[in-house]
This record gives C-alpha cells, structure tokens and sequence, in this order.
C-alpha cells in the first residue's frame, strides 16, 4: 500500500488549495475550514463557471488565489474576486495545485478533469487530499509511481477508501497481514425497484438517493453501481492489492463505510453517519482528531446495519468493472472513459438507463486491452473510448 509518513505532513495553520470548491465535496470541505480556521487557511480556490459562487467563497475566506476552469481570459472576472490572482482554464488549475503557499491539495474535480492537477501537485510535492477515483481508475500505475518518486502523500477522501485507511493502520505489516478490503455499497437509487421497471427510468429518479447528497454523475454511478466498481479500482492501486483481494458489499444504511479483512480473521470496519464531512475532516486534519462538525452516530437509539451480497443482474455495471480490473492495463481507462460518456448522455435525455452498461461494455469489446508504457498511451486510449462511446450513442451501432 502507499506509505503514509506522518513525520512529512505539514504543519498547522495547514495552508489548503480546494480544487473544485463549489462542489459538494468542497462546500463539505469550507464547513470544516469554518469550524477550525485556527487549523485551516485557504490559499486557493477553483469551480467551473460559477462565478458569483465563487466570489461569495473568496470574499468570507479572504482567497489570495482563484481558478475559473472554464474560461481561458482572467481579466473580464478580476472585479468580482478583489486583489485576487486569477487563474483560469486548465493551466490554471495546474496552477492552483502547484502553489508554492500551499501545503495540501484537496482535489474535488470531476472526472478525468482531476489528472493532471493531481499530477501537477504530485510534482510540486503537497499532501494530496484525493476525492476524484478518476485519477486513480485511468491513470493508477502513473500517478502512484509518481507519488512513490516525490515522496508525496495521498490522503483517500471517498468514505469507503478513508475507511479502508484508517482501518488499514492497525496492520503490523499490511502487505502480509490483510487478507481482503470490502468495500460497501448502499445499493443506489433502485435497490428495491423490480428488475421489469428499469425500463422506465427517469433522470430524477436517478437522482434521488435514499442515503447521500452527492453530485450529478456520483449519484448517477451510484445507481448503476458504477461508483463501487471504479472505487474498486482505485483501492487496488491505493493499497496495492490483487483483485481477488477486493470485495464489495450491499449495505442499505452506509454507515460502515468499508471494512478490512485481516489474515488471522478479524475484520475492522470504520462507522459514521453518512456525511462526507468525516473524511473530509479526517484527510483535512490528518493526524489530528477533533471533533466533528455534524453529530455522530448514538447507540442509545435503535440501530440497525444489514449486509448482503450484490447482485450482478441488477448492477451489471460493477460486473464489467470487474472485468476491466480482471484485464488490467489501458481496460480500467476505458471503463472509466465509457462509463463517463454513457452517464452524461443519460443525465442529457439522449440515452435510456438501461444503456448505460451497454455501451460500456460494448467499449470495452472495441478498444484494443494492451498495458500502457506511458500516460499519453493512457490519455490516447482514454479518448478511444471516448470516441467510440460516443458513436455508439446511436441506437443503430448497437
């Protein structure tokens, strides 16, 4: 698994850069700032275009650095940040990551958007607070040699990984002593939907998730199921593990966020309610604990936790994201890549949901599986797929 030296994070007042600070996971992230500025500076910002969101943001926390992702001129913007820096488009955000002030980034991009700031603050050497599985799903062999090379800290946002982590650290020697991760899924939107009616599937409906409030497109994979199969993924590269070590699980509550199998049998898992604001916090804080800034779990109430098994009919998604894990090299891209394209053609109106394995799958079949030697190999099959996921958005090419 990667190293984790405590003896090389930074000090407080941790100076932070929030990539893709207008998202869910980054206004999580502000109400932790809030509750402990003692602890917490924010030297830098980003969103995509929200503007006025952006401002409000940069005028509470005084943001010395801001990056508008979207747009290529800083000039017509400079007004509403004040003294400001502006940065804006991609350069940007690899800007952003690479500050010199900045002691960690917590990149909560979207998508394959996440990479090369990721990369860029990799190089720079900051502590990485990682909330994009993206990165780790397209580009795990680079980024983790990477990492390794500069001696750069990747923290695990994603409930599930954080989990995996803090339970991890009760190995001795994690290589020999854990014997499996198990990640736990809440089901999505449709876990108790008959099979029959996925037909019928609306946008909203997607969207409705009965435990987490999260983004667009992490809802969306939630429902497929595609989310656990890209956290599967990235755990394996995270903690360097084979993919018969990895198993998932059907929790309904998400409140044991994932659990570590040990060799001698014993298994540890990590509980909280289901808030992003505790791995947040965790990642934020790292190797401090303070207290949180949303109530945890009581046991003088009634609680329940269930567990069972998935079902691969109704989630076929997590099916083919075994798969990819199974074939390795650029397979996992693809998956990712496809997987991508599928959700923002269902969330436009131009793909039923029921499609979305499909054109999957039928991706995976069409790009040829070889083990990359570079990351512009990976970046090239990653827009193979992209292409070839695209044209078969037409229901003729299926």
């Amino acid at each position: 698994m990667l190293h984790f030296d405590v003896s090389e994070l930074p000090d407080f007042p941790r100076k932070i850069v929030i990539l893709g600070a207008t998202g869910s996971i980054g206004s999580q992230a502000l109400e932790i700032v809030r509750k402990y500025p003692d602890l917490l500076q924010v030297v830098g910002i980003s969103g995509y275009h929200q503007v006025d969101e952006l401002a409000v943001i940069q005028n509470e926390f005084s943001v010395p650095h801001v990056g508008l992702a979207a747009s290529e001129e800083s000039t017509s913007f400079t007004g509403h940040f004040g003294g400001a820096k502006m940065h804006t488009g991609k350069e940007g955000l690899v800007e952003l990551a690479s500050l010199e002030q900045a002691d960690l980034v917590l990149v909560a991009l979207v998508g394959t958007a996440g990479l090369e700031p990721t990369l860029a603050a990799i190089e720079a050497k900051k502590t990485i607070a990682l909330a994009n599985k993206e990165v780790l799903v397209m580009a795990g062999k680079f980024v983790t040699q990477a990492a390794r090379e500069n001696g750069c800290l990747i923290l695990p946002v994603d409930s599930e990984h954080n989990a995996l982590f803090q339970c991890a650290q009760a190995a001795h020697d994690a290589t020999s002593e854990i014997e499996k991760l198990i990640l736990t899924g809440s089901g999505g939107s449709f876990r108790e939907r008959p099979l029959d009616q996925f037909a019928s599937i609306t946008v909203e409906e997607a969207l409705n998730h009965p435990n987490w409030d999260m983004g667009q497109k992490v809802t969306i994979d939630s429902a497929t199921m595609a989310n656990k199969g890209l956290e599967l993924i990235e755990a394996k590269w995270l903690f360097n593990l084979r993919p018969d070590q990895l198993e998932v699980t059907i929790h309904r509550q998400s409140i044991v966020h994932s659990m570590v199998q040990f060799c001698d049998g014993s298994i540890l898992g990590q509980l909280s309610p289901p808030s992003m604001t505790f791995p947040i916090q965790h990642c934020l804080l790292y190797p401090e604990r303070r207290a949180p800034v949303q109530p945890t779990l009581s046991f003088q109430e009634s609680l329940n936790l269930d567990f069972s098994p998935v079902d691969f009919e109704r989630y076929p998604c997590l099916k083919l994201a075994y798969a990819a894990m199974d074939h390795g090299g650029v397979a996992e891209t693809v998956f990712n890549a496809a997987n991508e394209v599928a959700v923002a053609a269902f969330v436009a109106g131009e793909l039923p949901f029921l499609r979305i394995n499909q054109v999957i799958e039928q991706t995976l079949a069409a790009i040829p599986i070889t083990d990359p030697s570079s990351l512009d190999a990976v970046l090239d099959a990653d827009q193979q797929a992209r292409r070839r996921a695209q044209e078969l958005l037409t229901p003729t090419l299926c």
